[in-house]
């Protein structure tokens, strides 16, 4: 009873970080956005105190920060933060591309493809979130082959600080009709897996964040102007 006691207010924290990360990361909260306490202990049907400590380690976990006369906000996003996460992102997943096509099993390759199919799938119905979610998907089931743990899940943290930018890219795409830039490279990686080609592998996802990081770029210059 007493440890059951003590872990109930843990446990509904982390209920009402979940509901707040998720809505962060589907783009519901969209970077800027309040996180105004009393507002979200309403939606949520929570005291306060809960609400309180999942704003706090969404502070920590890069996805709020606190700005002067607003309090917490959905972090925005920044030119200087897109550069230097794609730049670790390149180093990252790189090699992890590169460890992952030198291991991976053929049941894993036929796993990748069908999450790249349902990648399409999101692409040609414009849903966003569907195309991220699959694509991160993909990618993960590459990284585990590699046999790291720590890389895939250094990779998943910055996946999600990097959340709104890819929704800003892949929104951008969508809207110039331009749908190439997202699925090209995904076909190329599921080929190098297959091919077991580990520097086709690493050379693919290279390509394709420098191509995301211009492309986020020039979406973020095309908002500051409007």
């Amino acid at each position: 009873m007493v440890i059951s006691k003590r872990a109930e207010p843990t446990l509904l924290t982390d209920q009402v970080y979940a509901m707040i990360h998720a809505a962060i990361l589907s783009g519901e909260l969209p970077a800027g956005s309040r996180l105004k306490v009393r507002d979200l202990a309403e939606q949520v049907g929570t005291s306060v105190m809960p609400v309180r400590e999942a704003i706090r380690r969404l502070e920590e976990t890069g996805l709020a920060e606190r700005e002067p006369h607003k309090g917490a906000v959905v972090k925005s996003l920044s030119l200087e933060e897109l550069i230097h996460v794609y730049d670790v992102r390149r180093l990252l997943e790189t090699e992890a591309a590169r460890l992952g096509s030198e291991r991976i099993t053929p049941e894993d390759c036929g796993r990748m493809q069908s999450e790249y199919e349902l990648m399409r799938k999101a692409i040609d119905e414009r849903q966003v979130i569907a195309l991220l979610d699959h694509d991160e998907e993909m990618l993960a089931i590459l990284y585990q082959a590699g046999g790291n743990p720590v890389l895939l899940q250094t990779i998943r943290a910055l996946w999600q600080q990097c959340r709104a930018y890819k929704i800003v890219g892949a929104q951008g795409s969508l809207d110039a009709g331009d749908d190439g830039s997202l699925w090209r490279y995904q076909q190329d990686l599921v080929a190098a897996a297959r091919n077991g080609d580990p520097a086709a592998a690493a050379a693919v996802n290279d390509a394709s964040l420098r191509d995301a990081s211009e492309r986020i770029k020039a979406r973020l210059a095309e908002q500051g102007s409007a």
